[in-house]
């Protein structure tokens, strides 16, 4: 009996110790797996460990830790943690949080740390950990863990830089100018409160978007953003609202006159020539000015102020700065009036062509006419296509005016002999619609007219565009039948490339050449026989455009032009005023002044012209010790007053004598000193001015 109970004894004894073994092995086994997954885990770089002693030195951290702080894992051993990160002088809450944790033996999860790597990239880590305590809750140390959060951290950027930035110019983008100008404009100080906006607009962008393409557009809006980012420099800060509008906002009080300069350096810089897709691109830009608190003191009013003044600045012939004042909310109510009557005047019909005869020198016979856009307002009356032609392009109405001026040029030409021609001009915009020949050819058929009868005038600008489209429409135009003239040329995109494939028929020789040609020294002269040399090399013919005095009219018959037009042999007429003069017969007679005015120095100098609190941009075509031609400023009035910033430290006192289109001639309070070759010196007058000069001077700043 005591032996089958010692046997029963041992048989459990030993299942006991069994079943104890094989917990220990599979506890054991587990323990392998657990280590040979965090193994794994640190090794493929998913995450690591560390632990500290109780003075927050290292006790353990993953081998990876140490290859990237490029440090022997022994020596990381014994160093403080916090030396494992990039802590000092950075601003990120929670490395301040980091070192309090440590501190205070609390625990923390998902801390964002800088690593002290020695790469060029930054790296981050989000770390977590908690106190270590025995058994009878002494702090022993951390432990805890740690991710790369690099990756995220740039998905984070990103995802910040798509919110605050523009992606195109990596510019800011309206929201966060719009955050900056609420940040100023709610400062607790109120002084700090001063402020500029300036709001940009690109002029003729759009027809470089319209004629080369979009990737063309994105370039160039790209070099706009770096010139206008240098330009500003730390004066202020630059954003892109969206298209071709930019905005920059200057911090702090600033005197008008030097706000007034940095919005010349912009318009200047912005216009100069740019290089995109192996062709040079020439736009402009214009700059409207609020100032705050002076125009407003929230963000709405200053930026609402500011757009007021960009669209006055365009409405000035663009190419220029405005300061906002309060009369151009009646502006902005007059341009919108204006933009109405202009649909009604495309709906009622009320629209207008004139004809200016274009004359051939050899038999001072009328040849043609070219067409000429005219609109009888019914309140202001005859308006110059300068005030209303932007606001059709801007509006989209610039096309459905072309098609229209098209088909009533041909009607009306049906009715005149069959040796006239008409002239229509083509903008950048209807020639790059695909559908432009199917217009032409309906509206010769719907007249009735030869297909040769009609000639479209395009300006150089059509060259921006892709070569093989560009070729397609000339070869189709061509099909068709009509003539093909270059307008302006030379004032554009000039290349001389474009003329060995163009089938052009004429070139116009801009006036800007034919003006102050016959001055002594003028280099115009030579300038037109170049281009009539070129022409009759190429099988074209030639028309000086502007001609207006005897002189002129001589000098380029002399120098072989084929036709003339200009108010010497006649001005622009009515439909029934050019029937009336076709049936008098074909022969014109010049009829003007001989220019027996002053001689001048011809040049092309930018100048300002200051008027009030306004600053105009325009251009001095010649100059003489007591007037000068100026060019870019319309519907001026006689008597008006500018100061002319024709120099530095040279501002003269000029009144307007008269004003045509936009030229105009004016008259200096005081003559300009000359030097010993009798050219004009850009001096200031030695003569003290009166105190109603002065005055003006001190406005114009």
């Amino acid at each position: 009996m005591g032996g089958c109970l010692a046997l029963y004894l041992g048989i459990r004894q030993s299942r006991i110790a069994r079943r104890e073994a094989d917990r220990l092995a599979e506890r054991e086994k587990e323990q392998r797996r657990a280590e040979e997954l965090l193994n794994e885990y640190e090794q493929t770089g998913q995450g690591w460990f560390w632990e500290t002693d109780r003075r927050g030195q290292i006790v353990y951290v993953s081998p990876r830790i140490a290859q990237l702080v490029d440090k022997p894992l022994e020596e990381l051993e014994g160093r403080p943690f916090t030396s494992l990160f990039l802590l000092q002088g950075q601003q990120q809450e929670s490395e301040r949080t980091l070192v309090f944790h440590l501190s205070t033996r609390s625990s923390f999860q998902d801390l964002s740390v800088r690593a002290a790597t020695d790469e060029e990239e930054e790296r981050w880590w989000s770390i977590s950990g908690r106190p270590v305590l025995d058994q009878f809750n002494n702090f022993m140390g951390f432990r805890g863990s740690g991710t790369d959060l690099t990756e995220t951290r740039k998905s984070q950027q990103h995802v910040t830089q798509l919110a605050r930035f523009d992606s195109l110019t990596k510019l800011a983008n309206r929201f966060q100018m719009s955050e900056w100008l609420e940040k100023l404009l709610n400062s607790p100080r109120i002084d700090s409160r001063s402020c500029a906006v300036f709001l940009l607009d690109l002029d003729r962008f759009k027809q470089v978007n319209d004629t080369m393409g979009h990737p063309a557009g994105d370039a160039l809006l790209v070099q706009v953003a770096d010139r206008l980012r240098s330009t500003v420099a730390n004066m202020g800060r630059v954003g892109r609202l969206g298209g071709d509008e930019f905005q920059v906002l200057l911090p702090g009080h600033h005197q008008r006159e030097g706000l007034a300069h940095l919005a010349r350096r912009i318009i200047e810089n912005l216009s100069q020539p740019y290089s995109i897709e192996g062709s040079r691109v020439v736009i402009g830009a214009s700059v409207g000015i609020s100032v705050c608190p002076d125009d407003g003191t929230t963000s709405e009013a200053i930026i609402r102020n500011a757009d007021l003044a960009l669209y006055a600045a365009k409405g000035g012939g663009r190419g220029r700065h405005h300061f906002y004042d309060e009369d151009l909310h009646s502006d902005a109510q007059e341009r919108q009036q204006l933009e109405q009557d202009l649909r009604d005047a495309i709906a009622e019909g009320a629209l207008e062509l004139h004809y200016q005869p274009q004359v051939r020198t050899t038999t001072e016979q009328i040849t043609g006419f070219e067409a000429l856009l005219r609109w009888n307002h019914p309140k202001h009356g005859y308006m110059s296509p300068a005030k209303f032609v932007p606001i059709a392009e801007e509006t989209g109405l610039v096309a459905q005016i072309g098609e229209w001026a098209l088909r009533t040029a041909c009607r009306d030409l049906a009715t005149w002999p069959d040796d006239v021609r008409v002239a229509v001009n083509v903008s950048p915009l209807q020639f790059a619609n695909p559908a432009l020949p199917a217009i032409v050819t309906s509206a010769i058929a719907s007249s009735g007219i030869a297909p040769g009868r009609l000639e479209l005038e395009i300006t150089e600008s059509v060259f921006l565009g892709d070569d093989k489209s560009t070729e397609a429409m000339f070869s189709s135009l061509k099909g068709v039948g009509v003539r093909l003239a270059l307008d302006d040329f030379g004032t554009g995109y000039s290349s001389l490339g474009y003329l060995k494939k163009a089938p052009f028929d004429k070139i116009k020789i801009d006036q800007s050449f034919v003006r102050g040609a016959t001055i002594p020294g003028s280099r115009n002269g030579a300038i037109i026989a170049s281009i009539v040399s070129l022409a009759e090399a190429l099988g074209m013919e030639t028309t000086a455009e502007g001609v207006e005095t005897l002189d002129e009219l001589e000098l380029v018959r002399e120098l072989g032009c084929s036709h003339v037009q200009g108010y010497i042999y006649e001005r622009s007429l009515t439909a029934e005023e050019a029937t009336r003069r076709l049936e008098e017969g074909l022969i014109a007679v010049a009829k003007g002044p001989r220019s027996a005015r002053a001689a001048r120095q011809t040049m092309l100098r930018k100048v300002v012209l200051d008027h009030d609190s306004h600053s105009y941009h325009a251009t001095i075509r010649n100059i003489s010790r007591t007037g000068a031609l100026v060019e870019g400023l319309w519907n001026v009035p006689a008597g008006t007053r500018f100061a002319i910033h024709l120099a530095d430290n040279c501002i003269v006192v000029a009144e307007a004598q008269w004003c045509k289109e936009d030229r105009m001639g004016v008259k200096f309070a005081r003559p300009l000193e000359i030097d010993a070759k009798g050219a004009v010196v850009f001096t200031p007058p030695r003569l003290p001015r009166d105190k109603k000069e002065t005055g003006v001077l001190r406005k114009a700043g």
